[in-house]
């Protein structure tokens, strides 16, 4: 087991360094001189520009800057804004509230499309299945806009006005958890219809294995069957959807941040590409990769967990 972690470990420095320099040269290849941004409307002293051109090393080649940049990743070092600003601290000080709202839309999202799924699978062909796969269609469709506001009007608006009270905050996380159930189910709302989706066919082409059968045919209870069996199979690809989720609702949160003014990393992203400031965006881009490859190498190992048949060399 500790050498297939760290093989798998080493595997990950690739990834981590194609991703870098891809989002790297998308980033710095963006027309505009960063540097020149920084006085706004007026032009700034020219000496003061070559000096920070210098500094952050604008004058030199993509691949050198980028050099620069990675050298200083495997130091701890995710660099600093043109402002001066160490790039690690404005992500600790966003990284937490993005982090709450993604394990919130997880909680949400494994709760609701495994409960749905179970429920579509044990009832499949029936009026219920059909409502069941009928909504997931549609809340695939919608895009988080939409969703998004269309909650805070009921939730923000209606909902207080027929209750005179605030059940469900729809803005900031000033009152604590209760503040990200919202948002992490807008957050969360593709993944949940695709969850659902997914859990009713793994769990219903593992209701027709032949263990299965084979479990009934010795008359054992069906709720046994269905938990301690079918369910535990059905569970892996479940695990694996679950695990590559987390990266993609952390680097997903910048539209639901905006909208209900949350004030993590997602927001911080989309204010540092509107100020170009390439170190922060470069910066929050290797945190979420680094939390996808995690990620994933806690799904591998869950694995043999669920299914004993799996080993690692």
């Amino acid at each position: 087991m500790g050498r297939y972690v760290i093989r798998r470990l080493i595997q990950a420095i690739p990834v981590l360094l194609g991703a870098t320099l891809l989002i790297f040269a998308v980033v710095f290849a963006l027309p505009g001189d960063p540097i020149a941004a920084l006085a706004g409307e007026k032009r700034g002293n020219p000496v003061v520009v070559a000096l920070l051109r210098e500094q952050y090393h604008l004058n030199d080649p993509l691949i050198v800057q980028y050099g620069y940049y990675i050298s200083g990743v495997f130091q701890g070092n995710l660099g600093r804004t043109y402002a001066n600003v160490e790039v690690s601290e404005i992500i600790a000080a966003k990284f937490q509230v993005t982090v709450n709202l993604a394990i919130t839309a997880l909680v949400l999202e494994a709760l609701i499309g495994v409960g749905l799924g179970l429920w579509a699978a044990l009832r499949r062909g029936k009026a219920t299945d059909s409502m069941i796969l009928a909504s997931t269609l549609i809340l695939v469709s919608v895009p988080v806009l939409v969703t998004g506001f269309v909650l805070q009007l009921l939730l923000g608006v209606q909902l207080r006005r027929w209750t005179g009270v605030e059940i469900f905050p729809i803005a900031g996380v000033s009152d604590g958890w209760i503040s990200y159930v919202v948002p992490g189910f807008v957050l969360a709302g593709s993944s949940i219809a695709y969850l659902t989706r997914l859990t009713r066919t793994s769990l219903v082409e593992n209701l027709r294995a032949d263990y299965v059968r084979t479990a009934v045919a010795k008359g054992m209870p069906r709720r046994r069957v269905v938990g301690r069996h079918a369910l535990r199979n059905a569970l892996i690809p479940l695990i694996t959807f679950l695990g590559a989720d987390l990266g993609t609702l952390m680097g997903g949160a910048v539209i639901t941040e905006s909208i209900f003014n949350i004030p993590g990393i997602g927001q911080e992203l989309f204010r540092s590409v509107h100020e170009r400031q390439q170190p922060v965006v470069v910066g929050i881009v290797t945190i979420l990769v680094l939390v996808y490859i995690l990620a994933n190498l806690v799904v591998d190992l869950l694995y043999a967990v669920l299914d004993p048949r799996i080993r690692y060399e």
